[in-house]
């Protein structure tokens, strides 16, 4: 038995050796022949009660908070991930950033704040990452020193370890929780406006071609989530990702993952392998969770030959950036085609970019909704039919404006009326609207 600490007064060095104390007994007391006949709640709770006898005889003075606490964070190190899972567990936190063990940072309410949660040391975080990474098949060591993975709950995370990390292992979180955001979410936080989400649900039923764009954490996934609700449950879908994150509700949904060399440097399937394999899956839709290199050129071949209603996401910052994106990425695919091929190929494959930001201060907008009208020359002609004006900063420090329909009537109802769908036809008449 340790020495015994003063109740309500333990230092959280004194703290964590007792945790890690008592952590060593549990381990020294498992039967793992018995914990194979156990799995989730019933395994937690049996060894809950072994971990509060421990607690009992190792230090009988702590009051009850603290014997529950310490419960819950041996049984987190045992089986979960450690003071991960109480960030994890924490309401409003978009982002978890971890610098290091000691300077572990979040972003809440659009906000960057310092948490006070801590790893003991670079060990203790190498050790919860490789818990996480082992579970979905990936590797990380100093051979293969970065990593993307996805938590159970669907969050995605990118690590980096030393010796490229100079300063301990770092480690990006972006959360995505296991009841994922819906349309009713997004209409009440003011991302878009109804009249924009009848015309969206429209194009997805009516199998129109869609890319969204928009920078980093401005909440394309999500988005993509979001409008993915709108697709048939008769439709086939093959999703292909670097990182499953996609949650997509239908039946009939097919998830493909990339997959990193081992350690010899062998068996790398990159993104481009898996759109070739998924045209020959008798796809209904394609969905890429992000294009970031050759496989552009696969996606834009895929929506020209019989896959309408694919979708993908790109880094940019506006809908013109995103045609120069998507340009350069067919480019990386090493074929050389000249760019009045590739910039037809995109007018002919794709009908709408939607563009998602995050503005000032944490709010996230649909600042744009273009359309794709065809070639004038060698250059793309887009027209935005609804579109985001942001009016400035509130006292709050956060942006604030409104939502124009440009009075553009969109090209593509010609393609919405034949797939059936009905919109009324003051729809885009040019006026400002209001989000809820």
């Amino acid at each position: 038995m340790i020495a015994p600490m003063k109740p309500g007064r333990q230092s959280s060095s004194d703290f964590e050796t007792l945790k890690s104390h008592i952590h060593g007994k549990l381990v020294e007391k498992l039967d793992l022949t018995r914990l194979n006949e156990l799995e989730g709640d019933s395994l937690r709770r049996e060894i809950r009660v072994v971990v509060e006898h421990l607690c009992d005889t190792e230090n009988p003075m702590l009051n009850r908070s603290e014997r529950e606490r310490l419960v819950e964070e041996v049984l987190d190190e045992a089986f979960g991930f450690g003071p991960l899972e109480l960030l994890l567990k924490e309401e409003g936190v978009a982002d978890i950033m971890i610098n290091g063990p000691k300077n572990v940072f979040l972003e809440k309410n659009g906000r960057i704040i310092k948490s006070d949660v801590t790893f003991r040391d670079n060990d203790h975080l190498l050790q919860i990452l490789d818990r996480i990474v082992s579970r979905v098949g990936r590797r990380v060591d100093e051979t293969s020193p970065m990593v993307d993975a996805r938590l159970p709950d669907g969050s995605r995370l990118n690590a980096i370890i030393p010796p490229l990390a100079l300063d301990g292992p770092s480690l990006t979180i972006r959360r995505f929780g296991s009841n994922p955001l819906t349309l009713e979410d997004l209409l009440k936080f003011g991302a878009f406006t109804p009249e924009m989400v009848m015309f969206l649900e429209g194009a997805m039923k009516a199998r129109l071609n869609i890319i969204i764009s928009g920078g980093t954490g401005s909440g394309k996934t999500t988005l993509l989530n979001t409008l993915s609700s709108f697709i048939s449950n008769e439709n086939r879908i093959i999703t292909i990702e670097d990182a499953a994150e996609i949650q997509l509700q239908q039946e009939h949904v097919l998830r493909l993952e990339t997959r990193p060399a081992n350690i010899e440097g062998k068996g790398r399937v990159n993104a481009t392998d898996l759109v070739k394999n998924a045209l020959r899956m008798r796809p209904d839709r394609i969905i890429i969770g992000e294009c970031r290199g050759g496989e552009a050129l696969d996606m834009l071949q895929a929506m020209n030959t019989g896959h309408d209603g694919s979708m993908t996401t790109v880094h940019a910052n506006n809908p013109r950036d995103a045609i120069s994106r998507i340009e350069t990425l067919v480019n990386m695919s090493g074929c050389d085609l000249p760019l009045s091929a590739v910039r037809k190929q995109i007018a002919s494959a794709v009908h709408l970019i939607i563009q998602a930001s995050r503005l000032q201060g944490g709010p996230r907008k649909i600042t744009y909704i273009t359309e794709i009208v065809g070639m004038e020359g060698e250059t793309i002609v887009m027209q935005d039919i609804f579109k985001f004006q942001q009016d400035g900063i509130g006292e709050n420090g956060k942006a604030f404006g409104h939502f124009e329909s440009t009075g553009v009537r969109p090209k593509c109802m010609e393609l919405l009326e034949s797939g059936g769908v009905r919109l009324p036809s003051g729809l885009f008449a040019q006026r400002t609207m209001r989000s809820p």
